[in-house]
């Protein structure tokens, strides 16, 4: 009887406890800004602060409330920024040297293992946590996990990381539509036979 009385207070305590947390919730709850969502769908979601901002979202909360440029984010690059401006009905910005660069093919960073002191730094630089090892222990990439923000790059002492691009397969290849170019067509005079018989009559 003892355990069944302990067993139906516990029951009984976690339906109480699971009322007042349904209900806080519910009461309690914050509505978040329905345009931040929509430019926070169009961030690449790298979360690589290279925007100045510690995340994706934070930066979409600052363009929604008008605090920050369109043209800050390099791994989205021109498509991000004319995505934003479209959704924004703004002007395009034009973007940094530096930030316009966007390849073709996505990037993801690969540890020169041989050359890995086990140093941690790279680890601690990873927004994504993609970086797994421990100290003084190979590291390596996690590939489906690096988004290709670069940040382990300037941390590692002995510059064993670099920059490849992702292998094309049937899952990343992506069709390029075809680019309409000017075409100038020359121009073929058209001469009428006129019927000397049929002017005369």
């Amino acid at each position: 009887m003892t355990i069944l009385t302990a067993v139906l207070i516990l029951v009984g305590l976690a339906a109480v406890f699971g009322l007042i947390l349904g209900y806080a919730s519910v009461r309690f709850k914050v509505e978040g800004d329905p345009l931040a969502d929509k430019v926070d769908s169009l961030l690449p979601q790298t979360q690589c602060g290279q925007c100045t901002f510690p995340g994706c979202r934070p930066y979409a909360e600052a363009i929604a409330k008008g605090e920050a440029p369109i043209n800050q984010c390099p791994p989205g690059g021109e498509t991000t920024m004319l995505a934003l401006a479209d959704l924004l009905d703004v002007e395009p910005l034009a973007l940094d040297e530096e930030d316009s660069k966007e390849s073709d093919m996505p990037e993801v960073a690969i540890i020169i293992e041989e050359d890995c002191i086990g140093c941690t730094l790279c680890i601690q630089a990873c927004p994504v946590d993609a970086i797994v090892g421990a100290a003084k222990m190979m590291h390596t990439v996690i590939e489906s996990e690096c988004t290709g923000c670069e940040l382990c790059l300037p941390p590692c002492p002995v510059d064993c990381i670099i920059m490849q691009p992702l292998d094309t397969t049937i899952d990343n290849w992506k069709w390029k539509p075809p680019v309409a170019t000017e075409k100038t067509y020359p121009v073929i005079p058209i001469v009428l036979e006129t019927n000397a018989k049929s002017i005369r009559s």
